[in-house]
């Protein structure tokens, strides 16, 4: 993998599939940790109690991979990409995956209706409101 291929960005959403209890979320974050390191990934999940929001960047090839296997994944349901592009530099360099929840239980709901700019404007709030 090369270190100067373009990096990419994929902001979603998407719901926890019924029946899955939300400790599960665990497990997705402890397994996407070690598949991000290993397609050089970073990013950011957050969780809402039933929804992920979740900003990925990396190179191209790989953002566009996991978000396949996410979409493919029997735990997420009703996957939306809000946002997708180039990006300029990576938001996350320190985390293979930072993981976080929301107080604000609408507001996962609210960025669902959002896309493009506005949805990138919503996440950083939002993860301004988690991260802290």
């Amino acid at each position: 993998m090369t270190h100067c291929a373009a990096l990419y960005e994929v902001l979603y959403v998407s719901t926890l599939a019924p029946l899955h209890p939300p400790r599960v979320v665990a497990e997705i974050a402890a397994r996407a940790r070690h598949v991000n390191a290993e397609l050089d990934v970073t990013g950011l999940l957050i969780f809402d109690g039933q929804r992920f929001c979740q900003q990925l960047e990396g190179p191209q090839k790989s953002v566009l991979k996991l978000i396949e296997r996410i979409r493919n994944d029997p735990r997420h349901i009703n996957v939306e990409v809000l946002h997708h592009g180039p990006l300029a530099g990576r938001r996350f360099q320190q985390f293979t995956l930072a993981f976080s929840t929301v107080e604000d239980v609408d507001a996962l709901a609210r960025m669902e209706q959002l896309d493009g700019e506005a949805a990138l404007a919503a996440f950083e709030t939002v993860r301004g409101d988690a991260l802290r």
